[in-house]
């Protein structure tokens, strides 16, 4: 019976000192969630058409911009909206291949690659793990509201502008009337204009015709997918309710 007893023992204890283990080895690879951005401001997450499996799911991969402009690169989305996210990038991916190359029939410019990319009202809860010996930024997507996380388009060049143009004061989110001179506009600023119109009828949920108008008056079209629809703290944006008018 003792040799018995003492066998028992030692099998608990082995299994003791295996699990502790394993919680000491698991533990250098996660940091505690912070914070990142304003929590006034807009930060916005932009797929790069990487996917990596998480937590058991796979997710997106690609870049968190700032309210401040900062790009933090290999984040991860985790969460909510992550096949949404996922089934959109390759949505446009396979529009711009398509499209890319010919010529927008308004204005006699090329077509140029779009983005999606998925905007956040407030902070942005990241935690830091390493996989496989790699640094990444998770969004934590479940602790966000849904209804501050929208998802948008525009010119691949210019998701960064856009992030800017909503923290800038003064911005605001106008449609373009069907008749708009903005579309025949022989430059980049109208052939994504035009060019939005056209994808919203490949992509479902896909509204093309909107533009940011800044400050000093330029404007970045873009257009909006309400399989990401956001809610009161992007309305302005996802259902804006100026119409733009060129001065000249």
């Amino acid at each position: 019976m003792s040799a018995l007893k003492y066998a028992v023992i030692g099998v608990v204890v082995v299994v003791v000192v295996v699990i502790a283990l394993a919680l000491l080895i698991q533990t250098p690879h996660r940091a505690p969630v912070q914070y990142f951005g304003s929590p006034s401001g807009y930060e916005a997450f932009v797929p790069n058409g990487q996917t990596i499996n998480y937590n058991g799911q796979t997710d997106p991969v690609g870049d968190l911009i700032l309210n401040n402009g900062t790009t933090i690169h290999d984040v991860i989305w985790d969460g909510q909206y992550a096949s949404t996210i996922i089934q959109n990038h390759n949505q446009i991916v396979q529009l711009n291949s398509q499209f890319i190359g010919q010529t927008d029939p308004v204005n006699n410019q090329q077509y140029v690659p779009l983005q999606d990319f998925y905007v956040i009202k407030g902070q942005v809860p990241v935690e830091q793990v390493t996989i496989n010996g790699q640094t990444y930024y998770v969004i934590e997507a479940n602790n966000i509201n849904p209804a501050d996380v929208a998802g948008f388009y525009t010119y691949q060049g210019w998701v960064p502008n856009f992030v800017e143009a909503m923290n800038t004061p003064g911005t605001y989110a106008a449609v373009l009337p069907g008749n708009s001179p903005v579309f025949t506009w022989d430059n980049l600023t109208g052939t994504v204009a035009y060019q939005t119109i056209v994808y919203q009828h490949y992509i479902i949920g896909f509204f093309g015709g909107a533009v940011l108008v800044q400050p000093n008056g330029t404007i970045i079209p873009y257009g909006y997918n309400d399989n990401v629809p956001g809610g009161t703290p992007l309305s302005d944006f996802i259902n804006p309710q100026h119409i733009y008018n060129p001065s000249s």
